[in-house]
């Protein structure tokens, strides 16, 4: 079989779906033949993504989900009437402040969208897999900012690390039951959203430091993300698999 070639027919339902790399990670998959539940609170916006999807031949669906209250992630899963074989835990947030002049509520909405909902979800989906009796693959999308830090993103960076943290105690938990739970680390990679910001001398300065000298694109993180949800990565468990053009291992 080729690579990649088994997830075609499976289902993945993918969080933070509305746009960004939510959405990329969505269209992904689906152009891998994989029924796509594109979830998140902006219904509109999503919408409009299933469309874009079907019109390329993909295979999509939209379902309302707010990752941060645990009766949301109860009721989009009881409404999934199809095996779950994929979950990509994209949802989050930056809530980027200074920690010296960041307020209690804003810390806790960067960590309640993170880490609690990367939480209630992966549980969520485990119980739907388990009761399968057929496993999965669970990625959990992170961040090198959960394995480094930088300046006025300390809840980001906390939340981030934590999840890690999870992504390994859960695939050591629900390995038995042929659930494979992964992280994938993104570095700095280009969107609409940060393109301005990459443009200005700061971001211009950031770039530098990275060893390849560029930002990545959304499409270099497909390699990873089909290996973490394939039989390609069927081995693969617990792990952190950094994609950051080497910025990790850049010189302090």
């Amino acid at each position: 079989m080729a690579l990649f070639e088994d997830l075609a027919g499976k289902t993945a339902i993918v969080t933070g779906a509305s746009g960004g790399l939510g959405l990329h990670f969505a269209e992904a998959l689906a152009k891998r033949k994989v029924h796509v539940m594109l979830a998140a609170r902006s219904r509109d916006k999503l919408d409009s993504a299933v469309q874009e999807i079907r019109s390329q031949g993909g295979s999509a669906e939209a379902i309302d989900l707010d990752v941060t209250r645990a009766d949301s992630v109860a009721e989009a899963f009881a409404a999934i009437r199809r095996n779950i074989d994929i979950v990509v835990n994209n949802a989050g947030i930056s809530g980027g402040a200074a920690a010296i002049d960041q307020s209690e509520a804003d810390f806790n909405a960067v960590i309640a969208t993170n880490l609690n909902g990367v939480f209630l979800v992966a549980k969520a989906a485990a119980q739907r897999m388990k009761a399968q009796g057929n496993g999965g693959s669970i990625v959990n999308i992170a961040s090198i900012l959960g394995l480094r830090v930088a300046g006025n993103l300390s809840a980001y960076a906390a939340s981030k690390a934590a999840a890690i943290q999870l992504t390994k105690s859960m695939a050591l938990e629900w390995a038995r039951y042929g659930i494979r739970v992964n992280a994938l680390c993104p570095g700095y990679i280009e969107t609409p959203i940060n393109q301005d910001f990459f443009q200005t001398e700061a971001g211009k300065a950031l770039v530098n430091r990275i060893p390849t000298r560029r930002l990545g694109m959304a499409e270099e993180l497909d390699g990873p993300l089909l290996l973490l949800c394939s039989n390609a990565g069927s081995y693969m468990t617990g792990s952190a698999l950094v994609v950051d053009g080497g910025h990790l291992v850049s010189s302090l």
